[in-house]
């Protein structure tokens, strides 16, 4: 008898119940409509960022090599999730199977670490372009920001390792109702039965690793930018390098400031009825507003953009 209630404390459940928002039907119709308008816009803007990226001549700088990366990211931040949480609120069976689950909180993370470097390479390089414009295409050069990006997916997927292996050890004790839209580390360590110190420890300290360590430079990285902007003496210069760099700290502001919220708080005390729908914000509404604040504040992607759709354009007007 003993063995067996140790095998129902320890064997993963079958599948999970995510309740979303169960307990508000009448939120379930216009939150579907939202999501599904905001996945679409999502995947046609950074979809557009990535070609336009590709096949204009005029965007192949280091910039908007890490842009197409960035938008790369938010594409599969985006595909991750929202399918799912599409499907479970047009059906009444709100379940991901313990598999699913898994491959979810593993890709989710480890997109998600990947985006705190970028980010970090981004801010680099408006640092180099900005305080040391004479040096910029001998230190921003192709195979190092091709470097930079590896170590960035390649941090990301060692982080999602980690914890993946650490949460699958996790015992749920016959739990299977995770109070949230899709599947998240904290979220599955809150819902365990077990003693969670050592993954909890082991959440803070990656996260402090991979979340304040690339802020701390991207925020040093502005300091320099500013102090340097600060001593140029026409004011039509010193908007001009701002506005290079307005869109990415836009970016990073709607990518830190939840991330920070939900993860820099031990997960022991995480509010999932809180934590759930900052989730949501930063896994669908940030990647679906990243390529339009790119576009609409860059003459240069504006530009690519039209000439790209005249390219299109063209053969059918013949």
């Amino acid at each position: 008898m003993r063995s067996d209630n140790q095998s129902f404390l320890w064997d993963p459940p079958k599948d999970f119940i995510l309740l979303g928002i169960s307990d508000r039907p009448w939120l379930e119709l216009p939150l579907f409509v939202v999501l599904l308008v905001s996945y679409i816009l999502a995947m046609l803007g950074n979809i557009s960022i990535i070609l336009v990226s590709r096949l204009d001549a005029q965007l192949h700088s280091p910039m908007y090599i890490f842009l197409s990366h960035l938008s790369f990211l938010d594409l599969c931040y985006t595909t991750t999730t929202v399918p799912q949480m599409l499907a479970n609120m047009g059906s009444s069976r709100k379940t991901i199977s313990y598999g699913g689950c898994t491959v979810q909180y593993a890709i989710f993370h480890w997109l998600g670490c990947t985006e705190c470097i970028v980010l970090a390479a981004m801010a680099l390089d408006r640092y180099v372009a900005i305080c040391e414009p004479l040096r910029y295409a001998i230190i921003m050069h192709r195979p190092l920001c091709q470097q930079l990006v590896a170590v960035a997916w390649l941090s990301g997927f060692g982080n999602s390792l980690v914890q993946v292996v650490l949460t699958v050890q996790l015992p749920f004790c016959g739990r299977q109702v995770l109070n949230n839209f899709f599947c998240e580390v904290p979220a599955m360590i809150k819902l365990s039965c077990a003693d969670s110190a050592v993954n909890d420890t082991t959440l803070a300290v990656l996260v402090a690793f991979f979340v304040l360590v690339p802020l701390a430079l991207i925020l040093l990285s502005y300091g320099f930018i500013a102090r340097a902007v600060l001593r140029i003496q026409t004011s039509m210069g010193r908007h001009k390098a701002f506005g290079t760099c307005s869109s990415h700290l836009v970016v990073v502001s709607l990518f830190y400031l939840p991330a920070i919220y939900i993860y820099l708080q031990p997960p022991s005390s995480y509010s999932q009825e809180q934590g759930k729908f900052i989730s949501l914000f930063y896994s669908i509404i940030t990647p679906t507003l990243n390529p339009f604040i790119y576009t609409l504040r860059n003459k240069d992607v504006k530009g690519a953009l039209r000439r790209l759709l005249a390219r299109a354009w063209r053969p059918c007007r013949r």
